[in-house]
């Protein structure tokens, strides 16, 4: 029942996405990081007890929502058995993050191709934090392929990985780190000090996954007929070249199955900021790339997906 769970929840997801108008948790988790934020913010002034009080924070959201999604999950179960697959169901639907990913990519694609920069800028800005009102197209094109690269590990990867440790909650738990990450884990002067725990503690969370998406992304371009082993290569290659520990993993390998060159200078928050190249300029990153890097992005997931089941089952079975 549990494994059959995942694999419906992740159909659930490749086919319909996250609705705006459902319900969805990480909304939930936004409004608590907002409420404890604002708590530990009246009380803590200087950097080294922001430092602790983002620390506390990442705790108690991170905490709750084990707890919660544990408890919810357990009563649903207590009602019926089936009440309860359902729920685990919806919970593990929620963690994964494919569809979305796929069509906001496709939302920047497609007035590129129609030859609409300024709305392609602009439906860019809505997913990336670099500075958009300027980039050409290549440079989009390198954003986008960036995005869903990046997000692969912890949009899908990471969260099925965690699945596979510890059911629903602690799925659910590992997308509030990310979210924390997300909403305060930032190097700028805002949130260098209150989100320096979740920063840290994101990149910790996601070092397994970020590692088996370079095989896995090298696996989905040997079915996708792209260039596996140079993906392999590159990405075990350029694999540091990156402030995170953990981004250029898959950027990397999605750069050397494309033939393509990432990464390099960007301005964030009006400032320039140098990054080292990752990839090869085999030939000029195009639109298309977008769209094979969301296929390699779908391919890697069902790998994925497949070998944590796996992984699952012969866990149970030496219990």
């Amino acid at each position: 029942m549990t494994l059959l769970a995942w694999c419906v929840a992740w159909l659930l997801d490749f086919i319909i996405g996250d609705p705006q108008t459902w319900p969805h948790p990480v909304r939930w988790m936004g409004h608590l990081i907002n409420a404890v934020q604002r708590v530990v913010r009246r009380y803590c002034h200087s950097e080294q007890a922001l430092r602790i009080g983002g620390g506390v924070m990442w705790l108690v959201v991170v905490g709750m929502t084990w707890i919660v999604a544990w408890g919810v999950l357990a009563l649903a179960g207590m009602i019926h058995p089936w009440l309860g697959w359902a729920v685990e169901v919806w919970m593990i639907f929620t963690v994964l993050a494919g569809r979305c990913l796929a069509k906001a990519a496709q939302e920047v694609e497609r007035p590129l191709r129609a030859g609409s920069l300024d709305e392609s800028r602009e439906k860019l800005s809505w997913i990336v934090g670099r500075d958009t009102s300027q980039l050409q197209p290549e440079q989009i094109n390198r954003a986008v392929v960036e995005t869903v690269a990046e997000n692969t590990v912890d949009g899908i990867i990471a969260p099925l990985f965690f699945l596979m440790l510890g059911g629903a909650p602690l799925a659910m738990a590992y997308k509030a780190v990310n979210t924390l990450d997300s909403m305060v884990g930032y190097k700028h002067e805002k949130y260098r000090a209150i989100g320096m725990v979740s920063a840290r503690l994101d990149d910790v969370a996601n070092y397994i996954p970020a590692r088996l998406s370079w095989l896995l992304l090298s696996a989905a371009a040997f079915l996708c007929r792209k260039e596996g082993f140079r993906a392999l290569h590159v990405g075990w290659r350029d694999r540091y070249n990156h402030s995170s520990p953990n981004c250029a993993w898959a950027e990397a390998s999605v750069a050397g199955a494309l033939g393509i060159r990432l990464g390099g200078p960007n301005d964030y928050f009006g400032e320039r900021v140098e990054k080292p190249w990752i990839g090869d300029a085999q030939r000029t990153i195009s639109v298309d790339d977008i769209s094979q890097t969301i296929r390699l992005m779908w391919v890697a997931s069902t790998l994925a997906l497949a070998l944590f089941i796996a992984v699952r089952w012969l866990m149970v079975g030496l219990a």
